[in-house]
């Protein structure tokens, strides 16, 4: 039964236990949620109860109820299952479980309650309930037994918080909440019942739309991890503030920096007012941009204040005490190695804000840091300890996991001096090899730059003679690779990715080179002439555009439609690929100023590179389109030479972003000057593949 959402099926599993009606307000404070939510919940309910044989009936004044006979109703009982069905068997699920219980309501409740609630005796629940303890403790909450009245949980607001984020990180998948909530979600009702047992789930989605509305370079420059870290910290607040739960103000993060962030934060809590018609204290809008200051974001910020107490120099000085807190021989190398000094600033940038804020990160290869670099984890102690005497916090084992794999890394690529090392060859995997797998493999090639090869393919591309001349794979989904290691990463490439493939990267480097199978001479320069060939068509065919101020995006598409081929039928098909793709994932990017919208379609024969420009050479008007000056249209051709197409506009796709003279030169709306400066890259480009063969 794919149906219901896991809160129709709390819904229905509640008025199936009742004989008469009940009241919507009963329904409600039965599952937790508001009255409008469960209302609109019933008001879809008639249909997909008709294969049931059961309906749903309402009266204003009596209230709500189900219709059918018994054995109707025992069939959807059965169907509906147990929405928090579990194992009472299975301890670490039952434990994880009471907790989940505690902290939706951390009132006084009696043993007998959670040991009906969980089918076992009061002993077992009260054994459990040490171990819950033990937990809760982390977080500074101090678990009370009252005889004859109950257990209660005592501890400050903000605590309380802590351990809701930290339960929510590390039991529910966050990569997946964002899609979990759009619009259309696909079918993902595991991750939206696990948020909804904590969370109001109605007030997850209303505060993303919140965020969407206030649209913000430094929203949307954060990491996935990021954004839905500050998605559930904003949704734990309006919850805890609908129910009059707020944190005391002590004044400890007001301050008078009305920098970018604190604006941010001010225009969300306006909107957030606005949704929820509720106040948003001074000491809430501190937090939460002390949350947005601690958070990764795709490029490091280092133009406007950052809310650190600590000044630039002074960090540079607390760089350097680090390194002679880790100690060693290579202590000067470690000093003169600017790659790693830069890499370390940069990470003690959001380090800083959430020590000094007592926000905890997740560190998900901490066990495995802790084994495999057992030496340098150690010796990382005594950085950590600088730190803490700096900011007076104690630093938590994941930020010196962290540590570690910066330290390490350093190591690894001084003793690689020493050594016989080659270059690793590097596969990077996406559905259609030209759009975020590009994007994927310049920032690897920018950061790994001299130690790899990369080449980016498409899903379909990875064939066994792929495999035979890769060493493994870096991936944003499923590969079915038989004998290549393939690193599974966010696309954005956080740092717990990078750091990952660094790893492999040391190892394949010093590994004897793979024994790929070898093309013949003959199907090498077929391959060359088919290369050529490509490379010369897009340059030939290249064309430059312009429209409308104020066109809109599906009046675009039909222009792209009619410009790239005369037939009706196939720019047809350009259009609707193309929003296809857009609709996966929004190909704007106003960062940089321009769009890159691409797709395979049967509409081209060829492998296309176009742009379309307004008529003014200003920037597009639409909203829809964040004031973009340019819009690039790549196209792949269904047919045999998917991977050759792929490298050349992929390599394109990287010069869009590595080399601001092409875009400047764009922006002339010269067409015979765009074409000049193309030619030149894809010569550059043709070298490089020569050099490769």
């Amino acid at each position: 039964m794919t149906g219901f959402s896991p809160r129709t099926k709390q819904i229905l599993q509640v008025l199936l236990e009742q004989e008469q009606e009940i009241s919507v307000k009963y329904l409600a404070d039965r599952i937790g949620v508001s009255k409008r939510t469960v209302q609109r919940e019933l008001g879809s309910l008639g249909k997909s109860l008709e294969e049931y044989g059961v309906s749903f009936h309402s009266r204003t004044g009596v209230g709500v109820w189900l219709e059918g006979g018994s054995r109707e109703r025992e069939a959807l009982a059965a169907a509906l299952g147990d929405a928090g069905a579990y194992d009472a068997s299975n301890r670490e699920e039952r434990r994880r479980r009471l907790i989940l219980e505690i902290l939706k309501e951390k009132g006084l409740k009696k043993l007998f309650y959670y040991s009906s609630q969980f089918g076992v005796s009061e002993a077992t629940i009260s054994a459990d309930l040490a171990a819950a303890e033990s937990w809760l403790e982390q977080y500074d909450l101090h678990v009370s037994r009252k005889p004859g009245s109950g257990v209660n949980v005592e501890g400050t607001e903000e605590n309380y918080r802590r351990a809701i984020r930290a339960f929510i990180s590390e039991n529910i998948d966050t990569k997946t909440v964002k899609e979990a909530y759009e619009d259309n979600p696909s079918g993902n009702y595991d991750i939206l019942d696990s948020i909804s047992r904590i969370l109001d789930g109605e007030v997850v989605k209303r505060v993303m739309e919140c965020i969407m509305r206030v649209d913000n370079p430094l929203i949307r420059t954060l990491t996935e991890n990021s954004y839905v870290g500050l998605v559930i910290h904003i949704s734990i607040a309006v919850n805890r503030i609908l129910k009059n739960e707020t944190i005391d103000e002590d004044g400890q993060w007001e301050n008078g920096n009305r920098d970018d962030v604190y604006f941010l934060a001010e225009a969300l809590a306006k909107e957030l007012e606005k949704e929820f018609e509720i106040k948003i204290p001074k000491m809430e809008l501190s937090y939460i941009c002390l949350h947005i200051r601690g958070s990764k974001h795709e490029k490091i910020q280092w133009d406007t204040a950052t809310g650190r107490s600590i000044g630039s120099e002074e960090i540079r000085r607390l760089v350097n005490r680090m390194i002679d807190a880790f100690g060693g021989e290579r202590v000067y190398l470690l000093k003169q190695d600017e790659e790693f000094i830069q890499g370390l600033l940069a990470h003690l940038q959001p380090t800083l804000v959430r020590l000094m804020g007592g926000m905890r990160i997740q560190n998900p290869i901490l066990e495995d840091i802790k084994s495999g670099y057992s030496d340098t984890y150690r010796r990382c102690l005594n950085v950590s300890a600088v730190l803490e005497e700096i900011i007076g916090k104690e630093v938590p084992e994941e930020e010196t996991g962290f540590l570690t794999v910066h330290f390490g890394a350093a190591l690894v690529r001084l003793e690689g001096r020493n050594e016989k090392i080659r270059k690793v060859h590097v596969g990077v995997v996406c559905s259609s090899g030209i759009g975020i797998s590009r994007l994927m493999a310049s920032k690897i090639e920018h950061v790994f730059q001299g130690r790899i090869n990369v080449v980016t393919y498409g899903k379909n591309d990875v064939t066994p003679y792929v495999e035979g001349k890769t060493d493994f794979f870096v991936s944003s989904i499923s590969v079915d690779a038989a004998d290549t290691p393939v690193v599974y990463v966010n696309p954005l490439l956080n740092e717990s990715d990078m750091d990952r493939i660094r790893t492999m990267i040391f190892q394949y480097e010093r590994l004897p080179e793979i024994n790929g199978e070898t093309e013949g001479f003959s199907e090498e320069l077929e391959e060359i002439n088919i290369m050529a060939a490509q490379i010369n068509a897009v340059i030939k065919y290249m064309d430059l555009f312009k429209v409308d101020n104020y066109i809109t995006f599906d009046e675009l598409l039909i222009a792209i439609g009619e410009k790239l081929s005369p037939y009706r039928d196939r720019g047809e098909m350009i259009q609707e690929d193309i929003r296809r793709r857009e609709k996966i994932s929004s190909q704007i990017f106003a960062e940089f100023g321009f769009a890159l919208l691409h797709a395979g379609t049967k509409g081209v024969v060829r492998p296309s590179f176009n742009i379309c420009m307004t008529k003014d050479l200003k920037s597009f008007k639409d909203p829809y389109f964040k004031e973009i000056q340019a819009v690039f249209v790549m196209l792949l051709p269904v047919d045999g030479h998917a991977r050759i197409n792929r490298e050349i506009l992929g390599y394109i796709s990287s010069v869009l972003i590595d080399d601001p003279a092409f875009m400047d030169t764009v922006l002339t709306g010269d067409r015979e000057a765009v074409r000049s400066a193309l030619s030149i890259h894809l010569k550059k480009f043709f070298n490089m593949y020569l050099s490769k063969i």
